[in-house]
């Protein structure tokens, strides 16, 4: 077996996190590395522990967890995000994907659910209920990327159809035969030639332009 997948948790409420803790630290590939009681504690805590996957939550007094994730990411983190919220409306949880996050699930979800989401996203899948995929991609602008697939490579709409497919550059690597440095360079091109910040915007523009893996 490999390293465990580090975790942190960032929650106000303390009974969420002890129930979120008693359930994660019985799974053998699954470590709690800290907690956090606010988006600011929990950024700080990011940065002091470097887990592989943030369970956050949305609405928690001071810094939020969007605010969170954009702090995240602006610091250059490398920790996937994922959003624990009792929150279904999709103006709460578009934001938080828009912000960086990598995936969502509800606080009422099933234990064993949970842990094959962080497994998912630690992987470097993206988490998305198609109803929150639509409306991500009504509300992309209409000139975000537009006309600009014609300037990626064969090799770079291959490897964006397979993110599209939520497959992690793992995955990607195995499935077209390269190195996972060499699927990195073309992911970094795709967003850049794109002008998209991250996987997720990524995967919405190949399913909106018929890019599929």
């Amino acid at each position: 077996m490999g390293e465990s997948i580090k975790v942190l948790l960032v929650d106000d409420h303390q009974v969420v996190r002890r129930g979120l803790r008693t359930f994660l630290e019985v799974q053998d590939d699954i470590e709690v590395v800290g907690e956090a009681a606010d988006g600011a504690e929990g950024v700080a805590r990011a940065e002091e522990l470097r887990p592989d996957v943030v369970l956050m939550d949305v609405k928690m007094p001071g810094l939020d967890g969007i605010d969170a994730l954009r702090r995240l990411r602006e610091l250059d983190n490398p920790a996937r995000v994922l959003i624990v919220t009792s929150f279904t409306e999709q103006r709460t949880v578009v934001p938080a994907l828009r912000a960086g996050a990598a995936g969502y699930v509800y606080k009422d979800v099933d234990p064993d659910a949970l842990a094959g989401a962080i497994r998912s996203v630690h992987a470097g899948h993206i988490l998305l209920q198609p109803e929150v995929a639509g409306a991500l991609l009504s509300q992309e602008e209409a000139g975000t990327g537009q006309g600009r697939g014609g300037s990626l490579t064969e090799r770079e709409r291959e490897v964006l159809g397979l993110i599209a497919d939520g497959r992690s550059n793992r995955e990607i690597a195995r499935a077209l035969v390269l190195s996972e440095k060499t699927v990195k360079t073309h992911v970094s091109n795709i967003l850049m030639k794109l002008d998209l910040a991250d996987r997720t915007q990524a995967a919405l523009w190949a399913v909106r332009h018929g890019v599929t893996g």
